[in-house]
Formats: structure tokens, C-alpha cells, sequence
């Protein structure tokens, strides 16, 4: 059964839907399960301005990529790099601070499903051309 906390979370669609106004776009797939993430990101040199984002995917997926978009704004780009480098090296449970917000999605019979919470954060990465 999912959490009344993810759903919450998920059902929280203020920045679902894309209006194709961005600097950056991606799109990407989890190839474990199917879920699929679109994402557009408004950014200048610096500073991401905003995300919206559309996904078919589960609800763990929504929920994460609806946490990403209220969190992103304002992200300093050369910050988002360095945790780029901590996320990608340890893609493990526990986030860097930046991201640590996202563990309230991994509750206990949720572990299993790290590829679906980080799923938009991928799709960020690669939107920026982070790797």
C-alpha cells in the first residue's frame, strides 16, 4: 500500500504538464519498469529558473518528480554538478544534503524502488547536460 504521504505528494500537480517554453528539455525512461519522464527546465547561466514535467509512470515517480519541481527553483547550476558527482558515485538510499528531501519517498517498503524516485533527477541531469 502507498503512503498517504506519497500520495499527497503526487497528487500535488502545479508544475505537471508541459508548455514547451524551456531552455532545456529531456526525456527518460526507466528500463526496469517502463515509467517515463519528460521534463522542461527554464535556466539561464547560473540559476534554474523552473521545471514542469510530464510522466507515465507510477505513483512513487509522480511524486518524485513533483517534489524536484517545487525544489529546483533557484538551484545554483555549478552546486547541481557537484551533487551530480555525489548522486551518480553513490546512487544509494541516503541523498546528498541538496537532495535529502527525496528520502521521505523511500520508507521501508519502498527501497526497492530507488529507479523510480531518481528517475527525474536523471532526466534533469541529462536536460542540463550534466554527466
Amino acid at each position: 500500500m502507498i503512503s498517504p504521504k506519497i500520495i499527497k505528494l503526487a497528487s500535488d500537480t502545479k508544475f505537471a504538464g508541459l508548455k514547451n517554453i524551456f531552455t532545456h528539455k529531456s526525456s527518460v525512461k526507466n528500463s526496469l519498469c517502463g515509467d517515463l519522464i519528460k521534463i522542461e527546465i527554464i535556466a539561464n547561466k547560473t540559476k534554474i529558473k523552473s521545471m514542469r514535467y510530464e510522466t507515465e509512470s507510477c505513483i512513487i515517480c509522480e511524486a518524485s518528480a513533483s517534489l524536484l519541481a517545487k525544489k529546483i527553483k533557484n538551484f545554483n547550476l555549478k552546486e547541481l554538478k557537484n551533487n551530480y558527482k555525489q548522486f551518480n558515485k553513490n546512487k544509494k538510499v541516503n541523498f546528498s544534503s541538496k537532495f535529502k528531501i527525496f528520502n521521505q519517498l523511500l520508507i521501508k517498503k519502498n527501497k526497492n524502488r530507488i529507479n523510480c524516485v531518481i528517475l527525474p533527477m536523471e532526466a534533469l541531469f541529462k536536460a542540463l547536460k550534466i554527466n
